[in-house]
């Protein structure tokens, strides 16, 4: 076998041999690009901005800039409401913050409706 190939990665087998613009392996039949994919750095994830810009961190305080109406209720958000002690996640598709609303209770919020004080 030809000495330059590399080993499988799944199997480490050494008898790989090229099929095309792949490697394959006659051992576990795993196939693979030789170009090497780069491998993902620890990146630290984005910071989390609001409307105007501002980075947040957990625990800021917050002011909602539209009145939002909440999902499943008659209820609504007003313009100026304070959130106080927010908590950043990855939640349900955008909302990045998770926080408890006075009158309203617990929820997730977009950072794109909030300001930060």
């Amino acid at each position: 076998m030809n000495e330059t190939l590399p080993p499988c990665p799944e199997c480490s087998s050494e008898y790989t041999y090229e099929m095309g613009a792949l490697l394959v392996c006659p051992e576990c039949a795993h196939e693979w690009s030789p170009v090497a994919e780069p491998e993902p750095e620890d990146q630290e994830p984005q910071p989390i901005k609001d409307a105007v810009g501002n980075i947040l961190a957990d625990g800021d305080t917050v002011t909602v800039i539209k009145d939002l109406k909440i999902k499943g209720s008659s209820t609504v958000i007003k313009v100026g409401t304070k959130v106080r002690g927010i908590r950043l996640v990855n939640g349900v598709g955008d909302h990045d913050i998770d926080c408890k609303v006075d009158g309203v209770g617990p929820m997730q919020l977009k950072s794109s409706v909030v300001r930060k004080i």
